[in-house]
This record gives C-alpha cells, sequence and structure tokens, in this order.
C-alpha cells in the first residue's frame, strides 16, 4: 500500500465549503479503483493548510486509474474552487511501521 498526502492550502472563507465537499466526495474514493482508505486532516498551527491523506493499493492506481477517472474530475469540481494554491502531492510508503 501506498499513501497520496496532498498537501493543500484552502482559501481563508472557504473551510465549511471545502469540508462539505470532501465529504461529499468520500463515496468517489470509496468507489475508486484500488483505493482502500481516504482522511482529510486539518493544520492547528496553520488552520488554513490541510493533509488529503488516501491509501492507494498501488500508485497506478492513483497516477493511472483515478486521475484518469470521471470520478477525478467530479472530485476537482467539488474542491477546486477553494484552493488557494494548487495542491502539492507525494507518495509515501511506509518505511518503520511502530505501533
Amino acid at each position: 500500500m501506498i499513501y497520496e498526502i496532498a498537501e493543500l492550502y484552502i482559501k481563508p472563507d472557504a473551510h465549511d465549503a471545502f469540508q462539505a465537499a470532501v465529504a461529499q466526495a468520500v463515496p468517489i474514493f470509496k468507489a475508486a479503483s484500488g483505493c482502500r482508505s481516504m482522511r482529510l486532516d486539518r493544520a492547528i498551527e496553520t488552520p488554513d493548510t490541510y493533509h488529503l491523506v488516501i491509501g492507494w493499493e498501488t500508485l497506478e492506481h492513483h497516477t493511472v486509474d483515478f486521475r484518469g477517472s470521471d470520478g477525478f474530475q467530479q472530485w476537482r469540481a467539488l474542491v477546486g474552487g477553494s484552493f488557494a494554491t494548487p495542491p502539492k502531492v507525494e507518495h509515501f510508503a511506509t518505511a518503520v511501521a511502530g505501533f
């Protein structure tokens, strides 16, 4: 499993709408091929910053299957207007599983 971590900077006046849109998008991710988990975390010290953390079976499930899908277009239509800057997206694999 790999994790997509998208760092999202949201317009100061768009937090409620953004969080509602992400909640609305949960079924999109749940239906996506290879998607195993999804959560949205909000930074405490910098509240305009969020991390969208999505677990994918493989990198290609995200970069090929999801990004080429109608679900991706629906996702971007729901949340794209809330972004203050373009998202920064990186992929991670667990190096040490603590507890």
